[in-house]
């Protein structure tokens, strides 16, 4: 049984995944990490992570930048392997994720879907068969009103796996609407839409000459993330140190 420490357990992801785990045989939460003491679980829960003093074999982390510096500095002491899920991290956090994981295995995504991430695998080959023959890659993503970010790192992500696939040297174009020029051949444009409570859609298209190629995601709850976690987590438990991603994951399945 691969033994959790939850990261931000009480916030909406920590619930979604302490569920999961409630009726998954092979995992366990064992401890839980939040500031937030208004909901009683069935694990021992401390403010930081600094105080845990429960073993375990893996930490899952959707709880917030301001915690990360210290995450990491438990993870490589201890030698827990974090699965890291929390996103808005400035450059001086990437770079000591890359350092920790020279200490402790670390898996890092911009989406935790078990979907997108195959999903990247499959942009890549379309990418290289259809942008030399002529196609234009576009990405529309859609999110909820209260997101931030614009464009979505997922949608980034999937911008990045076709563009390193590819040969020649493609530009992001974010909006069009401040140019009166036709379309490069060399760019991926990616438009972002903000509405209701849309949780995730990201439709990736390859516009060709008489026919056109859509890929698209829709995620209809963000139980989908969770998921992704916890698979990641049975994945990296026990892994030698090293940066991992979920298409580590999804190649070891």
């Amino acid at each position: 049984m691969t033994r959790i420490i939850m990261c931000g357990c009480n916030g909406h992801m920590g619930q979604v995944i302490t569920g999961l785990c409630k009726e998954d045989a092979s995992v366990e939460i064992v401890a839980g990490i939040d500031v937030y003491d208004g909901i009683k679980n069935d694990y021992p829960v401390f403010a930081s992570i600094d105080a845990c003093d429960v073993e375990a074999d893996v930490i899952i982390d959707f709880s917030n930048v301001s915690v990360i510096d210290s995450l990491l500095a438990y993870s490589a002491s201890k030698k827990i392997p974090v699965v890291l899920c929390t996103t808005g991290l400035s450059e001086a956090q990437l770079q000591l994720v890359a350092e920790t994981s020279k200490q402790v295995a670390v898996l890092k995504s911009a989406n935790m879907s078990l979907g997108i991430n195959t999903l990247l695998k499959l942009l890549q080959t379309a990418a290289q068969v259809l942008a030399p023959a002529g196609f234009d890659m576009e990405i529309v993503e859609k999110h909820h009103n209260q997101k931030l970010d614009a464009p979505s790192g997922t949608a980034l992500a999937l911008a990045d796996s076709m563009r390193d696939a590819l040969e020649d040297d493609y530009a992001y174009k974010y909006d069009r609407s401040q140019e009166r020029k036709k379309r490069d051949k060399y760019e991926i444009g990616i438009q972002a839409v903000r509405g209701g409570n849309i949780v995730g859609e990201h439709e990736v298209i390859f516009a060709g000459t008489d026919e056109v190629i859509t890929f698209k995601h829709t995620a209809t709850s963000k139980a989908v993330f969770g998921k992704g976690a916890v698979e990641a987590a049975k994945f990296l438990a026990g892994k030698e140190a090293g940066l991992y991603d979920m298409g580590d994951v999804i190649a070891a399945k």
